[in-house]
């Protein structure tokens, strides 16, 4: 029976080409469609995902275990989501969204009964229940996060080390001295969430060798407890000029607070995306958290280890995105 490859290689196309041109989810030129078509045709192929999958053992979905903790702000995993399943979209695949509280069990149950061509993991803890299982699975794996074991994975992540360093850079370079580091609630650390000790503890140091006296503290993740956890900040340390947001509910919170008490001028750095910045108006300088490449590096690596048996061989990657401060808008 033909696969969607013997397709793509007789029509002189990409998988993906050949697969959109069946499936009709993205436009590509009459050329390249008739000349899939005619393919199809003339070896036989039946586009159903059913006799797709028994041909060729590929089901063309990819998975995507993530969670949707109360105590993060639910519109940040929002980005990383539409980053991974926008860029399966674009290369001819559909994402099955997994959100059960077993995820290890949940990722068993996927891998085990072939639903899925790979998998990409978010929320990834420093020592995650999920990885032994997916370095077992026969598909491979990605992830966005960096867990404590990298092995048998390809890993994306933002340098959160580096980031923490950019942070108290930017301050001590306007000439602060005192500054507040706002994390995420004490529960991500608990947890796992090892990037927020990697941005801190990175801050700490560089603000240790500068000469910098640097508080930090754990966040909340809604307001407006976020809002009063803030204002609590403000008066504990009058001292401080500058405040460093590794916490997107701080960060959307501040500018009512900052209002409220007549402090336009305190120097902020958040770490967040372009798009969450827009959408709250947020004033401030930020690391670009880039939480959409991060999705589409992560499925275009998976992707080539699915479809390519040289891919396959390759070593297992570890790439991390560079932290990039964006100066506030004018």
């Amino acid at each position: 029976m033909a696969t969607i490859g013997d397709v793509a290689a007789a029509a002189g196309v990409s998988r993906s080409t050949a697969s959109y041109a069946l499936s009709g989810k993205r436009s590509i030129s009459e050329g390249a469609r008739r000349r899939v078509l005619e393919a199809a045709e003339a070896l036989g192929y039946t586009p159903n995902a059913g006799a797709r999958a028994l041909a060729t053992s590929q089901t063309m979905v990819l998975g995507l275990l993530a969670r949707f903790h109360a105590d993060e702000f639910a519109p940040a995993m929002t980005q990383y989501i539409l980053g991974v399943t926008d860029t399966a979209r674009d290369l001819g695949y559909d994402t099955l969204l997994v959100t059960e509280p077993d995820g290890a069990g949940a990722l068993r149950r996927i891998t085990d009964s072939r639903m899925v061509d790979g998998v990409v993991l978010l929320n990834v803890a420093h020592d995650d229940p999920r990885l032994p299982v997916l370095r077992a699975a026969p598909q491979p794996g990605a992830l966005v996060g960096l867990p404590g074991d990298c092995s048998g994975v390809d890993v994306f992540d933002l340098d959160f080390e580096q980031a923490g360093r950019v942070m108290v850079d930017r301050l001590h370079g306007l000439g602060h001295r005192e500054l507040i580091l706002v994390s995420q609630p004490e529960h991500v650390v608990e947890r796992g969430g090892a990037y927020v000790w990697r941005l801190r503890d990175a801050a700490l140091e560089r603000a240790r060798r500068l000469g910098v006296r640097l508080h930090a503290v754990y966040g909340e993740s809604r307001r407006p407890a976020a809002e009063r956890m803030l204002g609590a900040l403000l008066d504990a340390r009058p001292g401080a000029t500058g405040l460093l947001l590794d916490n997107e509910a701080a960060a959307a919170a501040l500018p009512s607070v900052t209002r409220a008490r007549g402090l336009e001028g305190l120097s902020v750095v958040g770490r967040y995306s372009a798009e969450f910045a827009e959408t709250f108006a947020l004033p401030y300088a930020y690391v670009e958290l880039a939480p959409d490449r991060l999705g589409e590096m992560a499925v275009r690596q998976l992707v080539r280890r699915i479809e390519s048996a040289q891919a396959r061989a390759e070593p297992f990657v570890v790439r991390l995105v560079p932290a990039e401060l964006t100066s506030p808008p004018s």
